[in-house]
């Protein structure tokens, strides 16, 4: 078998937003929900069973960066992940524009950099990030890119400092988009439809080396 950023016993954490979230049951501690994180799971078990994963997914609907450290110890400190995968931020974004409720990209900086911290301190943990993203589908999302670019910077920053795992998804969807239509991969510019799902995971196993043979 070829080498991957995943070792064999690997405990792999995915946590967020809702994009990450996606239908979990939040009474069912093993519950991956129905996006990218049961998509990742499944394929990653089915092409390397020798690996012995265990997949855990945290994401919670809504979280800004502030909210999901806020909630860091529990959910993930706690569960003792050997690989942290982070996909957080538009939230910060979207927040300013429907509720104008600002999150600085100082302020987004230091929520990240203090939980890849924790984690790579505490734990020793290996660390994947995703980059925030947005497919616009409506006019007045244009200039939301003001807001989350300088974001996107932030999460590219840290993932050279922590030798961390980029998953490159805004460019991603926006390659696809030109391809066929936003909306075939986001139905609102930020949530992703299945093939948009389909479209993340298999980038993100492409990342840590499980992509397709």
């Amino acid at each position: 078998m070829t080498t991957t950023f995943l070792q064999p016993g690997d405990r792999v954490l995915l946590t967020g937003d809702s994009v990450t979230d996606w239908g979990r049951d939040r009474d069912d501690p093993t519950s991956l929900g129905h996006g990218y994180a049961g998509i990742v799971a499944a394929l990653a078990g089915a092409r390397r069973p020798d690996l012995g994963l265990t997949f855990l997914n945290r994401g919670v609907g809504g979280d800004t960066s502030a909210m999901l450290r806020d909630r860091w110890e529990r959910d993930a400190v706690a569960l003792e992940p050997t690989v942290v995968s982070v996909l957080v931020g538009i939230n910060d974004t979207w927040r300013r524009y429907d509720a104008g409720t600002p999150t600085t990209t100082a302020a987004y900086e230091d929520n990240l950099a203090a939980m890849l911290a924790t984690v790579r301190d505490r734990l020793g943990a290996r660390v994947v990030l995703v980059e925030p993203f947005l497919v616009p589908v409506r006019p007045d999302q244009h200039a939301w890119r003001e807001d989350l670019d300088p974001r996107i910077g932030v999460v590219r920053r840290l993932a050279a400092e922590h030798r961390a795992v980029l998953i490159p998804a805004d460019g991603l969807f926006a390659a696809a988009a030109v391809r066929t239509s936003p909306e075939a991969w986001c139905h609102d510019g930020v949530h992703p439809t299945p093939a948009g799902f389909g479209l993340l995971a298999e980038a993100w196993l492409a990342a840590v080396g499980v992509g397709p043979r």
